[in-house]
């Protein structure tokens, strides 16, 4: 997984509790590199997962909730670093469907190693959207916040649940809804 993912939730931390957090949910970690990410390195998934699991122990926070707080704050950085991937959307719907062939085309011209997700549309009218998330990162929360946060952007009022497709997590389908 990119090192921006791992400095974004970082970051996320000490904005949302304070540095102490960071320093002490780093150590609890036990991580091979002592919680020195770089945006541009590579790690593993397991190490984001232990630090949510130790945010999470440290505030009981739910885990399903911390990984949708982080996919909005993540959404937000891309939002500001990357608008020009949301300006081509005039909506919402038009974003979520433009995901999977668009935008991550060019980020994998930016980042070739790049691991991510499949965001494939199953269906889509003017009220509602069906898509299946597939990642072998079992990350449906962190999507779904992200998702959530894409609507707010968009300033569409919009339920999203979501339901998994197999054991594992990694596949979830959402079906965003708009609300009149």
């Amino acid at each position: 997984m990119k090192g921006i993912v791992f400095t974004q939730f970082l970051e996320m931390v000490e904005e949302k509790f304070d540095y102490d957090m960071v320093n002490t949910i780093i150590q609890k970690s036990e991580l091979p590199n002592n919680g020195a990410y770089t945006s541009v390195g590579k790690y593993n998934i397991s190490e984001l997962r232990t630090l949510v699991y130790n945010l999470h122990k440290e505030t009981d926070i739910p885990l399903s909730d911390l990984f949708k707080d982080f996919g909005a704050y993540f959404f937000t950085f891309l939002a500001r670093n990357y608008s020009h991937f949301l300006e081509r959307a005039d909506t919402l719907f038009d974003f979520f469907n433009s995901i999977h062939n668009h935008i991550h085309v060019e980020v994998k011209k930016l980042y070739p190693d790049a691991e991510l997700p499949a965001f494939e549309t199953l269906s889509i009218n003017d009220q509602e959207m069906v898509m299946k998330y597939t990642s072998e990162k079992k990350l449906g929360d962190f999507a779904k916040g992200l998702l959530a946060k894409s609507a707010e952007y968009f300033n569409e009022n919009v339920t999203i649940t979501s339901k998994s497709l197999n054991e594992s997590g990694t596949q979830i389908q959402f079906n965003i809804n708009k609300v009149q």
